[in-house]
This record gives C-alpha cells, structure tokens and sequence, in this order.
C-alpha cells in the first residue's frame, strides 16, 4: 500500500490546487479523481460558460460596429458548431495543463472513485475494474457539486437541461426558457440573447440576482428587458409539459409558457453520497461537509474544501481553501478569511461586488456614505461605447472604511479586484480618492466613486 503525508478525493479547483500546494511544502501527495481534471469549473462550468460569454460579447459588438463607423459587408451569422469547437479547444488545454502542473509537482494521480474505508485509508475503483488501496495521514474531500435535479422537471438534457446540458448543446435553439433568476440563470440569459436566441426568465423571488446590492438588480434587469430578455419574478411553477417540439412551463397562476428549450438553474447539490463518510464518521448538515476556519471536519485529519463544505460556491474560493487545508495537513496552522470575497457575474454588461451592500451596511449598523460615478461620464468608457453601468462605494460615514464596491458595467469582473485589495487592506474612500490613477482608464470610475463617498467627484454631477 502507498502511503502519502496527503490524500486528495477530487480533481477540481479545491482539489488540485491543495495537491500543488501540498507538493510545493514538501509533502507526498495523491490526488484522485473519477472525471476530468478541473472538476465542473473548468469541464462544465466557470470556464466553457465564460468562453461563451466572450462570444456571445463579441457578437454584440459585430452587431454595434456600424454605430463606431465600421461597417461589415454581408450579414454576421453564428456559427454554433464553430463556436464549440472553440469552446472545447480552451477546456482541453486548460485541462492538459493541470495534468502537466500535477507531474512537475511529482503528484501522484489516479483516476477512479473514491472511497474512504477508515480515517487513512482510500480505495480507488478504477474504470479497469481493479482497485488500489492508499494511506494517507491527512485527507482533503474536495468532491464538488452537481446541478441539483427536482422531479418536477423531469430533466432529459434534451429538452429539458441542467447547466451542464446547456454546454453541450449542438445548435442554438430558436427560445429558451430559462427556470431561475440566479447568477448562472443571469448569464445564460445574456450569452443565449445575445447569441440570437429568444430568451425568458422565470424566478420564484421577487427579485433576479437577489444576493446583488438593490441599485445593481435594477440596473441589470432594465438592461436584459432592453435586450429583449423577458422576466418574470415572484413566479412560481407547478409542473412541465413536453412535446416532440418545445417544453412548457405551467405557472402556479394557469399562465402557459413555452420554449424550444427550457434551462433548470436553481441550485446544486453536494458530492457526499458513497464516499465513505458515514463510515468513517464525518458530519453532515443538509448534505455539506462541515468544517472549521481550518477546513478541517469533526475528525482530526480529515478536511474538505470547495462546494462540499464551503459557504460560498466559488471556484477560487475553493481554491483559496485548498491552499489553507493544504498547509494545515503540513503542519502549518491558518485559517480560512472570508470576509473578502470578491464576487462577478458575466451578464452583459458585467456585474462585480466585494464586502457589503448598502442594506446589509444599514442592517450592520453602520451610518453609510454612498459614493457613486456613471460609465457615461468617463471618457474611456465613452470612446468604447460602454455608457451602460456605473460603480457604487459604500463606506462608514464615521472612519471613511470602505465596506463594500459594488460595479455594473463593461469589465466588471476586471476592475472589481482593486477595491477587493482595499477592502482588504482597511482602506478608506480616501486612500482610493488621493491614488492617481491612469487616465483614459476605466478603473478611474472607481477612484471617482471614492472621491463621490469621500467629499465629491470632478467629473459627475453629484
């Protein structure tokens, strides 16, 4: 029997990265995983949706060219098959160089299911049909999710798809249905309209995108209805009629809605069935692994990172924890800070927020000051056509403290990551508002934004 200082059950981004970084302290490390390497991110989910993303931002701007002066002969059409093999060409190579990141840390890998028969020791039953039994003094579960699958869908990934029969469609249907106001409902939403698809959103709250700061919800669902994206919140549906054709979704109300296609996405559940943590005695709550600031389970030894024990369902959050786990198998003891966690949505446009929003500020207790700077008065953004947006800072009235950025707009996802660093830092509206910043950029919105919290912007009216 091999035996290793750290065994990982899971190849995706909580696992491999605790597997590196396990290697890169010294340890002996093996990683199991039954799929492909990195997990549903990278295979089926962060990855392919954002590559659609870029096409589907392309598309738009093809489609605006005219209004810049460029004027394309001939009309631009999609070329769906095209745009999959694109699609998959990035996952393969992302996924090869996992494998190679792996091998030059001297990782052993081993594909197969895994299952813990005692608090060290793994079975792997590989596709062969032959098993391998590893110790290891220190274990990571890093199982990940699944989209989760209520009956009364009755999910073919035909007709009727989860996140991951969406990626693996053929051809773009003429409408899609999408049941779930979330981020993923949000952004297939934007990707499939903007890809020429007729697209309707149903969501059960009252609300899309409820975990956004309010300001950033309407901003977002006014800029999908003028899209042509139809929504439809505070709905709930009963059951779903199918044809050769298209799908229906019966609402609660007797309305009848009906697509080519319809897109289930709300919510996922957790990897913790038959991998041998009842045996081995690892509690559970509602499914999820639990853990401490260290991501270690109720038995010393064992920790789990990523969506089967995280709070939140981020792949660099998983990441970050593998990191931690990682160290702490080693000997090194730290804990897990949540309190930044940046967050981006790919909607067109983009959507980014860290730390608070202005409602969970007030309900904190804090007497806020809202700094806020439009993409139309920034000159970048106008010369890109990219007016549609605009970035909000929420700080302590009292100390200046930023307590939240919130951003809707064109490179959301980008330009969020400097008042994350901020955030982190302590920093006040102040420390943004005096740091010069590079001009014509857009990341000037956010040193405004900070001058608009802290005395006033030169550039915005307000």
């Amino acid at each position: 029997m091999s035996t290793y200082d750290v065994g990982i059950i899971g190849g995706g981004p909580g696992g491999y990265v605790a597997a590196i970084k396990a290697a890169q302290l010294g340890g002996t490390v093996c990683l199991i995983e039954k799929g492909e390497w990195g997990g549903t991110c990278l295979n089926r989910g962060c990855i392919p949706t954002k590559t659609l993303f870029a096409v589907a931002n392309l598309a738009t701007q093809v489609q605006e060219a005219s209004d810049f002066g460029v004027h394309i002969s001939g009309e631009a059409t999609i070329d769906y098959p095209q745009v999959l093999t694109h699609k998959n060409a990035v996952v393969e190579q992302l996924t090869g160089g996992i494998a190679q990141l792996l091998k030059a840390n001297k990782v052993d890998t081993f594909n197969g299911t895994a299952t813990l028969t005692n608090k060290n020791t793994i079975v792997v039953s590989k596709p062969d049909g032959t098993t391998e039994e590893l110790y290891a003094k220190n274990v990571i579960i890093a199982t990940g999710s699944e989209p989760a699958e209520p009956p009364v869908f009755e999910i073919d990934e035909t007709q009727v798809l989860t996140t991951t029969g969406v990626l693996n469609l053929t051809e773009l249907p003429e409408s899609l249905l999408i049941v779930g106001g979330g981020v993923s409902g949000c952004e297939f939403a934007s990707i499939f309209n903007a890809l020429g698809c007729k697209v309707t959103v149903l969501e059960l709250l009252p609300t899309i995108l409820a975990t956004e700061d309010v300001q950033v919800i309407r901003h977002i669902q006014l800029f999908m209805k003028r899209k042509g994206i139809a929504i439809h919140t505070g709905v709930k549906l009963t059951h779903v009629k199918k044809s050769d054709t298209d799908v229906t979704a019966v609402l609660e109300s007797g309305e009848e809605i009906t697509a080519e296609k319809m897109l289930v996405s709300i919510g996922r559940r957790y990897n913790t069935e038959n991998i041998g943590l009842e045996k081995v005695g690892v509690r559970t709550d509602g499914g999820k692994i639990v853990v401490d600031t260290r991501m270690q389970t109720n038995i010393p030894g064992i920790y789990a990172v990523g969506d089967v024990a995280s709070r939140y369902l981020l792949a660099h959050v998983a990441s970050a924890e593998g990191k931690i786990a990682a160290q702490n198998c080693l000997g090194n003891p730290v804990e897990m800070d949540y309190q930044v966690i940046p967050w981006c949505v790919f909607t067109l446009p983009e959507i980014g927020h860290v730390g608070m929003t202005e409602k969970e500020a007030t309900d904190e207790g804090y007497e806020v000051k809202i700094g806020r700077f439009p993409y139309a008065a920034n000159g970048k953004a106008l010369g890109l056509r990219e007016t549609d947006g605009f970035v909000k800072t929420v700080s302590d009235a009292d100390s200046g403290d930023i307590l939240g950025v919130h951003i809707v707009g064109a490179q959301a996802s980008t330009l969020i990551h400097e008042a994350a660093v901020a955030v982190r830092l302590g920093a006040s509206a102040a420390d943004i508002a005096h740091t010069v910043h590079a001009h014509p950029t857009l990341s000037e919105m956010v040193m405004e934004s900070a001058e608009a919290a802290y005395d006033r912007a030169i550039h915005s009216l307000h």
